[in-house]
């Protein structure tokens, strides 16, 4: 059997190509995610073990909040006298305290160093190399207040050189130092990105207003003694509130923290990978359904010749076996070339990696072949079972069984189609993704099964405009589409599984804008905003630049905005600060219960309805929460008010901020509202009386809308650019099911064209099949896609999606789109068919 199923596959090198690069694809993205993913944290380990390979201990604060800690953590600053008790410890050969803070430069031609959602690192320049994480590679760390070390990614990109002056932007007024010299972060030009600015303590504790107090103290112990023993002792000497742990559990920490920080990139290429598979499966499954029903005649020989089912059943699975081996090896080789591209896509996305060897790990081996191989045998078992089940006479005779409609074929798409809606709304209403996932996959294996119910009918319809457009030929690409419901319901599902994915997102992706678009003006009143040049960037100037803005000529009203974080009800929760002046002229605040304004004042809280209602707190409800800065305390509920998409869900007056927060916290936003209302000439006021903070945006609120909608559709723009890889495969499997379906009607085709069909018409005949396969799968599939999206947008109302959109004119292309992917697809098997020898083909079998 291995002969002749080796021999099979040989026979048959085209079909089984375009079959095994629908495994390819999706494994190639399986991969180069696990090779991307392995190679990061490879490297930022490396990175930081080498960086804190000489700090042995590190004193800093207790994470702030239970359920945090590493790197992410929030820990209050110490006093700078803690640092001669650590230095006094036995055992302790060098302990150096630090500092760190918002810096951020400003390039040659005024505008901000923009690092693409990298930090803006300000920090201690060590004097000590051995703890120093920063290693100089030009001119000197620096000396005195004026002068500053930048990292060698910065300085190389934007052609700073020691001795030179630059700017930078920081909590207090915007500064100018000197360059001093170039680090780099251990061995990397800079950390992922980041940039760095590394000042001496003195001026570092000045610029980030910590002046007798210090974030850190590094500690290196002295040659031979017991790290345990000086880590107990350290320990004994600090006051409540700190903590001593050792280097490599910094390391450990930074690591991870980068990893979760990358992580999106990988659960999201996986995600995309797992529906390439998918889509993959429908073809594997079509395509295998096709070849062996033409091979029905060739499997009943074997078995009259002694074969028993179970060698025959097993032949066909060593068939996929081998295909799914051979393109999971190919899609293993290409993984490790995705890997490579998707470093430079981040590259080009400003996040700059340290450069590291491509890790190959055996779970990316075993994971790729694993999911190749099992997508592919699995695909190919109910044909194999189908063959196996007609008798061989029948087979001999040319009877191939029945195609019609199986009732408990149709039972189980009913019930699994059921049964994924009922999950997709379990895990909707609980907001749990991976039943949202599971469902939407059942309703795509049901609908998929149930498809063949309307496959003739549609067929007919969608099929109609074109006979009557191409005469004969558009007639017979018609009827060939209608011959067989089952095989044209099994060649569109790949199809209408991309296209119901595309459409799911089209309809999200425009009710997300839509309701941006209206609770922007439901929150704002204002008539510009300021804010960070980069998304939830501070604002340089806390002291500078409200009052700047307020001094500007028609500027009214000035809000500002901070946020900062607390810990309610074993939550990490984001709070945001306003004043209660002027609320109302730049703030739409609609309040359900309560007084906003004396709530404000008083230090009480606002909190958002939803909040409220998922919370079960009211008015006059006393809160137990938890600030870094100042510890737990009270709050009482003051005022409920409708979602508001600025506010977010707990807001307090700027006052009680204050009170806990350290004052050299950034705001996110000001709030402008001008006498004039939102004019050019406004505007270039506004932009002249700001221009020394070049960190800012300046927008007024249409500008403001609009930019949020183009995050929406550049967030959308990605999705459909990975979506295409499964349209892709779609495509390949209609390729692969009209080339088989040429094989499979040679004889017909030498008639048609012995009986004066011209070559041309026979192409027209079969890309009007092809055609109308595509309409076919993207009509279901846009109709399913838009039902899901209806529903997934209608699930998040409470988290702020209040319109359901559905862009009409958006899915109309997407159908003409598939029509012509359609048509651009049958054009192979068109010139295969027509190029077919009359004789030839006549005398087939």
């Amino acid at each position: 059997m291995w002969k002749i199923t080796l021999k099979g596959m040989l026979s048959h090198k085209l079909r089984l190509a375009l079959t095994g690069l629908a495994v390819v694809l999706g494994v190639t993205f399986v991969s180069g995610t696990l090779v991307l993913t392995d190679t990061l944290h490879s490297t930022f380990s490396s990175l930081f073990n080498r960086v804190f390979e000489n700090i042995d201990l590190q004193v800093r604060g207790v994470a702030a909040f239970s359920n945090q800690s590493g790197a992410m953590a929030v820990r209050e600053p110490f006093s700078e006298s803690l640092l001669a008790k650590i230095k006094s410890v036995p055992g302790v050969e060098v302990a150096e305290g630090s500092v760190g803070g918002y810096a951020q430069y400003v390039a040659k031609d005024g505008k901000a160093v923009a690092t693409g959602g990298a930090p803006t690192i300000g920090m201690t320049y060590g004097q000590d190399q051995r703890l120093s994480s920063l290693t100089l590679v030009a001119g000197t760390g620096p000396k005195s207040s004026d002068q500053v070390v930048i990292d060698h990614g910065t300085a190389k990109k934007f052609g700073f050189n020691v001795g030179e002056r630059v700017k930078i932007l920081l909590p207090g007024a915007p500064q100018y130092f000197t360059i001093s010299g170039i680090v780099r972060f251990g061995t990397a030009d800079n950390l992922a990105g980041a940039t760095i600015a590394a000042f001496n303590l003195p001026t570092a504790q000045r610029l980030f207003d910590k002046v007798g107090q210090l974030d850190t103290v590094d500690i290196l112990t002295s040659p031979g003694v017991n790290k345990t023993e000086v880590l107990r002792a350290v320990q004994h000497v600090l006051p409540r509130g700190l903590e001593v742990v050792t280097g490599q559990t910094v390391a450990d920490e930074n690591t991870s923290l980068m990893n979760q920080l990358l992580g999106f990139l990988s659960t999201a290429l996986q995600v995309f990978a797992f529906i390439a598979l998918f889509v993959g499966a429908f073809t594997i499954f079509n395509t295998f359904s096709i070849i062996v029903g033409q091979r029905t005649r060739e499997l009943a020989l074997l078995r009259i010749i002694g074969a028993s089912r179970r060698q025959v059943f097993q032949s066909v699975l060593l068939e996929a076996f081998l295909l799914g081996l051979v393109a999971s090896l190919i899609g293993l080789g290409l993984g490790v070339l995705t890997a490579m591209g998707l470093d430079s896509l981040l590259r080009s996305f400003g996040i700059s990696l340290p450069q590291g060897a491509l890790v190959f790990s055996m779970r990316t081996v075993l994971a790729a072949l694993g999911v190749g191989i099992g997508v592919t045998v699995i695909s190919a078992i109910s044909p194999a079972r189908h063959a196996l089940r007609i008798p061989p006479i029948m087979a001999l005779s040319g009877v191939s069984g029945t195609t019609s409609r199986s009732p408990r074929r149709l039972l189980v798409g009913a019930v699994v189609t059921l049964g994924g809606g009922l999950i997709l709304v379990l895990g909707l209403v609980k907001g749990t993704i991976s039943l949202v996932g599971l469902g939407a996959f059942a309703i795509f294996i049901g609908v998929g099964m149930l498809a063949p119910l309307v496959a003739r009918p549609m067929a007919s319809v969608l099929g109609r405009p074109l006979a009557m457009l191409l005469g004969v030929a558009g007639t017979l690409g018609r009827e060939n589409s209608m011959r067989s419901p089952r095989r044209t319901a099994q060649t569109a599902s790949a199809l209408m599984i991309g296209l119901a994915l595309v459409s799911t997102f089209s309809v999200f992706g425009a009710s997300i804008a839509q309701s941006a678009t209206g609770s922007i003006k439901d929150a704002i009143a204002a008539d510009y905003i300021v804010s960070g040049s980069m998304t939830g960037a501070p604002m340089s100037g806390i002291s500078s630049a409200a009052p700047a803005a307020a001094r500007i000529p028609g500027v009214s009203t000035v809000t500002r905005v901070d946020s900062g974080v607390f810990e309610f009800q074993q939550s990490v929760v984001s709070l945001t600060a306003i004043s209660r002046q002027s609320l109302s002229r730049t703030i739409v605040l609609r309040i359900e219960a309560g007084n906003a304004l004396s709530t404000l004042s008083g230090g009480g809280m606002l909190i958002s309805s939803t909040t409220a209602n998922a919370k079960h707190l009211k008015v006059g409800d006393a809160i137990h929460v938890r600030f870094a800065k100042t510890g737990p305390t009270t709050v009482r509920v003051g005022a409920i008010f409708k979602p508001n998409a600025l506010l977010g869900s707990y807001v307090v007056g700027d006052g009680f901020f204050q009170s806990h927060f350290a004052s050299s916290t950034q705001p996110v936003v000001l709030l402008l509202q001008t006498s004039s209302g939102a004019t050019a000439a406004m505007t270039r006021s506004i932009k002249s009386g700001l221009s020394e903070f070049t960190n800012l945006k300046i927008q007024t609120r249409d500008e403001f809308i609009q930019t949020q909608q183009a995050q929406v559709n550049q967030l959308l723009g990605l999705i459909y650019a990975l979506l295409a890889l499964a349209i892709l495969i779609a495509l390949i499997g209609i390729i692969n099911t009209l080339l088989l379906s040429v094989f499979e009607r040679t004889r017909e085709i030498g008639l048609l064209r012995a009986v004066g069909m011209r070559r041309r018409q026979v192409r027209t005949m079969i890309r009007a099949e092809a055609v109308i396969l595509s309409l076919f799968g993207g009509v279901i599939g846009i109709v399913l896609g838009t039902g899901l999206g209806i529903a997934l947008s209608s699930s998040l109302r409470q988290q702020g999606i209040t319109d359901i959109v559905v862009p009409y004119s958006s899915l109309v292309v997407f159908l003409v789109l598939a029509a012509l992917l359609g048509l651009g697809a049958a054009s192979w098997p068109a010139r295969r068919a027509a190029r077919l020898n009359i004789l030839d083909a006549i005398s087939v079998e």
